[in-house]
């Protein structure tokens, strides 16, 4: 059995939809155990709201970190917080994976500090599924490095395609290294040093590709350091919701237009939970020495509940492991 140990107090609705998506997640996944952590007098009156729990044991948390704490900080003086609790559960064994949708730098500070790096891994990136008409695509890093050297660049790209071959289950993942033209030639210092690290690394690399390319399936791996990576994600959650309140409005204009969104609705409605970040759930967390899975602060249930699976299928497909001996033979 999986074990996952969910951070129940992290994130703007907690511990509300925390424990909602992981009673979701064991309806839908009985064979995970999912181990709820925080205060166990508020997890445990949400509990009782349901009738059908599944195997949802509750470990104790005093405290927890706030989005607005300064990460390290927090970490080290909120020993009891319900993320270093979480981290421990992993390090000691008793859980197989982390989920939490509290403070991105606290969560990894607090990995980092109980579970440390992959062994020749300078620095964890976090990467994140686009949804594409036919598939996804993997971009990282969306925000963990602002600042990258090119060999962060070239452990990024060897992550991300072993994440993409291992929990994805893409063969041979095609991998991309994100610029302004398509010529080696282009871009900024960190892009040109780190062509040539991307094209004698372990990976299928098809060179630069262009922003436009991210969304048209050019790649299955895209590679971008943090600053850009966590621009083009924000830009892009807000892409989403603008374009579907500017279809409802245009569509509500005039008699003709009111008539057909009754029977344009549905579609508009799996578009929009096509491109909601609900369905991926969380983003990995790769080059940590353990698995754990960010989910977005305003993540609610259903997203919750899509994280622990991601979780239990980066578990099953041993994607710590897989890094582990790509930096253990460079």
């Amino acid at each position: 059995m999986i074990r996952i140990a969910l951070d129940a107090m992290g994130g703007d609705h907690a511990p509300a939809e925390t424990v909602k998506g992981a009673v979701l997640a064991s309806q839908e996944y009985p064979d995970l155990e999912i181990i709820l952590v925080g205060n166990p007098d508020k997890i445990n009156a949400e509990l009782n709201k349901y009738k059908n729990k599944g195997k949802l044991p509750v470990v104790a948390a005093s405290q927890k970190i706030e989005m607005g704490e300064h990460p390290a900080q927090a970490v080290k003086q909120k020993k009891d917080a319900s993320i270093n609790i979480a981290a421990a559960l992993v390090k000691e064994g008793k859980a197989d994976a982390i989920v939490s949708a509290g403070n991105t730098g606290a969560l990894m500070a607090a990995t980092l500090f109980k579970l440390g790096r992959i062994s020749g891994i300078e620095r964890p990136a976090i990467a994140t599924e686009f949804p594409l008409p036919a598939g996804k695509v993997l971009l990282l890093d969306m925000g963990a490095n602002v600042d990258c050297k090119p060999k962060n660049l070239e452990q990024f790209a060897i992550m991300g395609s072993l994440y993409a071959k291992h929990v994805l289950h893409i063969n041979n993942p095609r991998v991309g290294l994100l610029n302004i033209g398509e010529e080696k030639e282009k871009g900024n210092e960190l892009t040109r040093e780190s062509w040539p690290l991307l094209k004698n690394a372990p990976i299928n690399f098809i060179g630069n590709v262009e922003s436009k390319e991210i969304l048209k399936g050019g790649a299955d791996v895209i590679v971008c350091d943090g600053f850009v990576g966590n621009l083009i994600l924000k830009f892009a959650e807000s892409l989403a919701a603008s374009v579907f309140n500017i279809l409802k409005t245009e569509l509500s204009k005039g008699m003709i237009n009111k008539l057909g969104i009754g029977l344009l609705m549905p579609t508009l409605f799996k578009i929009r939970k096509k491109l909601s970040s609900d369905d991926y759930g969380g983003a990995p967390m790769l080059g940590v020495n353990g698995v754990v899975f960010k989910a977005h602060g305003r993540a609610k249930a259903e997203a919750i509940k899509n994280a622990i699976r991601e979780s239990a299928e980066a578990v099953t497909g041993k994607m710590v492991e897989a890094i582990s001996h790509a930096g253990d033979t460079k």
